[in-house]
């Protein structure tokens, strides 16, 4: 795939832009990326990169080709193109300045985080937004959040984050490594960043809706935590039991059959406010234990998940999203890596990589989710931007 296509419905100088390129080249594929999302006035460029790249000559080929456009991005573990879902590419989208107003800004040294920074960053960049147009609100602004995907610090990131935006909804992806977990990185101001966050507020004039989807609930298999350390996400003991063999139990498979694969078949959900959330493992370690991707402490009460038809599950929430405001001009999604497992397993990634394009859907799969004030695992997250015509409301 080496092509973009045009978003979808009568072209405009008042629509994003999209585009991704599978060019090996650092300098070629940003040249080529460049050449399909640029457009004269343009309030921000967002892209998303495969690991496959050179980084270092990635990032200065992205400076030198864009200039001084706005642009953020991260690193991931697989992209969502126009075409569907494809691996080893650049791919990316931009906004138009007419009809959209963007502010961002880059928390760096995230080990050494504290609430209050988070807080008031927020509010700084809220202030931003208002001094380049009269008091945003919640009905008109919608914060994008991309975090490295191996800090192992969404959870209070995010809830601080949240906690200043005065309710206007956020949502967001960790960036991936691929299935590496080495090393992880989001792009701001002409270079790649680890160990960092960017926050992203945009202001727009169309119809929007930020949304969470998920194709897990909780089954009868309960599991308790009974041994954690909550800052590596690291779970020793289930059940008074080492980790890795009881919750191979409880699946009914060899604890050495289990891998990347089996995990995004069988993640395992926590009940909060009524609601089940995922949270996925990321990995068996060599003593027994198993990572997770989300936050987790002794005591918690897990319980194997059990899935409904994610086709249907995704077509349901596209269709709620078309009643409310038509077929969207662009939707960005982040979308868990392991459900891009689950359907290679299934042989589904091909007809949802179909359902995506159809949508007009750019994004990347991730190591982790975040909606509103809470990171999660395994869900498709995003928000879907309409035409202005299809609301006088947003008008």
């Amino acid at each position: 795939m080496d092509a973009s296509q045009q978003i979808e419905s009568a072209p405009s100088i008042y629509e994003p832009r999209v585009g991704a390129t599978a060019l090996a080249d650092p300098l070629k594929a940003a040249e080529a990326l460049f050449e399909e999302i640029q457009q004269d006035d343009c309030a921000l460029a967002v892209i998303f990169c495969s690991t496959e790249y050179n980084l270092e000559e990635m990032e200065n080929a992205l400076a030198s080709k864009f200039g001084d456009t706005p642009l953020i991005g991260c690193t991931s573990a697989g992209e969502i193109t126009p075409t569907g879902y494809a691996h080893g590419t650049l791919t990316g989208f931009s906004f138009p300045a007419t009809g959209f107003t963007t502010v961002s800004a880059r928390i760096d040294n995230l080990s050494e985080f504290e609430i209050s920074s988070g807080h008031h960053l927020t509010k700084d960049l809220i202030a931003d937004l208002n001094a380049k147009q009269s008091k945003i609100s919640p009905g008109d602004t919608f914060a994008f959040l991309m975090i490295d995907g191996l800090s192992c610090l969404e959870e209070p990131i995010v809830s601080s984050i949240y906690s200043a935006l005065d309710d206007i909804p956020l949502f967001g992806g960790s960036a991936g490594d691929g299935l590496n977990f080495n090393r992880t990185f989001v792009y701001h101001e002409g270079a790649f960043h680890t160990n960092s966050a960017v926050l992203t507020l945009v202001r727009t004039s169309n119809p929007f809706k930020v949304f969470k989807t998920q194709h897990f609930v909780s089954s009868e298999k309960k599991m308790v935590v009974t041994e954690a350390d909550p800052k590596t996400r690291i779970v020793s003991e289930i059940n008074a039991e080492p980790a890795a063999h009881e919750y191979a139990r409880l699946i009914g498979l060899a604890e050495e059959k289990l891998t990347p694969m089996i995990f995004a078949t069988y993640p395992v959900v926590v009940k909060v406010g009524g609601t089940d959330h995922v949270r996925s493992i990321q990995k068996v370690n060599e003593d027994g234990s198993l990572t997770f991707f989300c936050a987790i402490d002794k005591g918690v009460v897990l319980t194997v998940a059990k899935g409904v038809d994610i086709v249907e599950n995704l077509e349901e929430t596209f269709e709620e999203i078309h009643e409310e405001m038509g077929k969207p001009q662009l939707i960005l999604g982040c979308d868990c890596v392991f459900r891009s497992l689950e359907l290679e397993r299934s042989q589904l990634k091909q007809k949802v990589g179909k359902i995506l394009s159809e949508n007009n859907t750019i994004g990347f799969n991730t190591y982790g989710e975040q909606f509103q004030a809470m990171h999660v695992n395994q869900t498709f997250t995003g928000v879907a931007i309409g035409h202005k015509n299809n609301s006088s409301e947003n008008a």
